[in-house]
């Protein structure tokens, strides 16, 4: 019998088979578990529905635990709601949700992050940040005992990471959401917790300058190498079962102990014979 054997829920924010989304949805659905997906609305004049078809294509060797996808603008309550009501439609209640969901102007990237423009700034803060909270406060109700939330964040919430910027700022808002959210939940029953992956080669990663990062964690990180999407989405999905039924509130580090360290290690014996 598999860890999600019975158990349904939400997937929002696969872009393609590269997101770490997608890595902790398809461990789920080969623990039994079965699944609606969300995507980002296709352009009106995008006939091919690039966004919808990428879901799709993931989702294909999974037929009987895919049970819908429908498209989701999280900058929009009333899409959101209309997301949530297919779900009740579907699954009636539901036992996990996952948010991976995140973007900013790569105008505001490229930038130093005093130079973040304002109406960058609120859109990446509405988008990578508030829309958890929107996301869960629809989802709420239709819960059944002991649901999960988890989110996805990245060390640059907790530390400056030169590149990563205004995204930075929104991972630390996402990080304080996490916390504020699992003490409003706590009492349904409903735990909420983030995963903190290291640098991965995605779709948000490239954009983020990905390359040079995989190098140093590879240098610096305690196991001596970067992780994969593998790890990342058996801990996601540990994080969204009931093997994880009494942690709430926790960023959950998956970066091969990255984030312990307080010295360059391995890295700065590299630098010293070069």
């Amino acid at each position: 019998m598999g860890l999600f054997e019975g158990k349904k829920g939400l997937i929002v924010g696969v872009a393609n088979d590269r997101s770490i989304a997608w890595a902790i949805a398809r461990t789920i659905m080969e623990e039994g578990g079965e699944c609606g997906f969300t995507y980002l609305p296709d352009r009106e004049d995008d006939e091919k529905q690039k966004n919808r078809r990428r879901v799709e294509k993931c989702t294909r060797d999974y037929p009987e635990q895919t049970k819908f996808l429908v498209p989701m603008n999280v900058a929009d309550d009333e899409n959101i709601k209309q997301a949530i009501d297919k779900t009740v439609e579907e699954f009636g209640k539901i036992d996990f949700l996952l948010h991976s969901v995140a973007f900013a102007d790569r105008d505001d990237l490229s930038r130093d992050t005093i130079e973040t423009s304002r109406e960058g700034f609120k859109m990446a803060m509405e988008i990578s940040a508030y829309s958890l909270i929107a996301i869960a406060n629809a989802a709420k109700g239709i819960f059944n005992e002991n649901g999960s939330i988890a989110a996805m964040t990245y060390y640059g919430g907790e530390k400056c990471v030169p590149g990563y910027n205004v995204m930075g700022i929104c991972k630390a808002a996402l990080e304080a959401s996490v916390r504020y959210l699992s003490h409003d939940l706590g009492p349904q029953g409903i735990r909420v917790n983030a995963v903190s992956a290291g640098p991965l080669k995605t779709l948000a990663g490239s954009a983020a300058g990905v390359g040079p990062m995989l190098q140093m964690y590879e240098h610096m990180a305690p196991l001596a190498r970067n992780i994969t999407h593998e790890e990342v989405g058996r801990t996601g999905a540990f994080l969204l079962s009931d093997f994880s039924d009494g942690i709430t509130g926790e960023i959950l580090h998956i970066d091969g102990g990255y984030n312990i360290m307080g010295h360059p290690g391995r890295l700065l014996d590299k630098l010293e014979t070069e």
